[in-house]
């Protein structure tokens, strides 16, 4: 008995593996540590198994150099898109390490091993409860459809213009921090409204020391309040999914 091995789908199902690896390995949550590898690495070459009717084109294999040349901008593809979704999430996760500023909770910031994550309890409990809406909603689902379909915006035998998603990263970092701040806004008045009040209570009575009161007021307020942002949560989480679809298809 002869098995005839097709070269040419064997090469475009290793290429579209390689862009899979290199975006989970970037975008949340596949990223994290939690993830083991060998996890990372079965569920890339289950998804390049899915969708190598996609990419698995009948024609002939590639050379040495033509496949390596592939192979890094694969590479490249995987990395840029999975980079956008970090930075979608990333909105979520500054607006906490905003609250957690504002509130005076920065003192207690450590490192998560876990999500690799610096912050506070905000910050952590922000991006905890984003993760879980992401996978409650379905929202993975609708990642990983928008990464299927950039296959067919750019072939893995095809060329990619470097160049192209340049104006989108630029702009990744003011949009973050406004998004930011548009999250965290309604809380961080108020936190800004109590410093106002806590200086002018200690110009009237100086011996009172408002001050020694800043940081248990501003706690109570911030947990009393924090609810004005989690209620939120839901619909923002599904902005940040549809925000990360626009930005791959915009640098495709």
């Amino acid at each position: 008995m002869d098995f005839v091995m097709n070269a040419g789908w064997i090469e475009s199902t290793a290429l579209a593996m390689v862009r899979i690896v290199s975006f989970l390995v970037v975008a949340p949550p596949f990223s994290f540590q939690a993830f083991p590898i060998r996890i990372k690495g079965m569920l890339a070459v289950a998804l390049a198994i899915v969708v190598a009717p996609r990419v698995a084109a009948n024609g002939p294999a590639l050379d040495t150099a033509e496949f390596i040349g592939a192979l890094v901008a694969q590479i490249l593809v995987g990395g840029t898109l999975g980079f956008l979704v970090y930075a979608a999430f990333a909105m979520v996760q500054s607006a906490g390490g905003l609250i957690d500023l504002f509130a005076g909770f920065t003192l207690a910031e450590a490192f998560d091993p876990g999500s690799q994550v610096v912050g506070a309890q905000f910050t952590r409990l922000m991006q905890m409860i984003a993760l879980c809406l992401l996978f409650v909603s379905g929202g993975y689902a609708l990642i990983l459809g928008g990464l299927f379909r950039t296959f067919d915006a750019l072939p893995v035998t095809g060329g990619w213009n470097v160049a192209a998603p340049m104006p989108e990263l630029l702009g990744v970092a003011g949009q973050i921090l406004l998004s930011a701040v548009q999250i965290a806004g309604p809380l961080l008045l108020v936190l800004f409204l109590a410093d106002v009040g806590l200086g002018l209570l200690t110009r009237v009575a100086p011996a009172l020391n408002a001050f020694s009161l800043g940081f248990p007021l501003k706690i109570l307020v911030t947990l009393a309040l924090a609810g004005i942002v989690l209620v939120g949560l839901p619909s923002i989480v599904a902005s940040i999914v549809d925000t990360a679809l626009n930005q791959m298809q915009a640098v495709l």
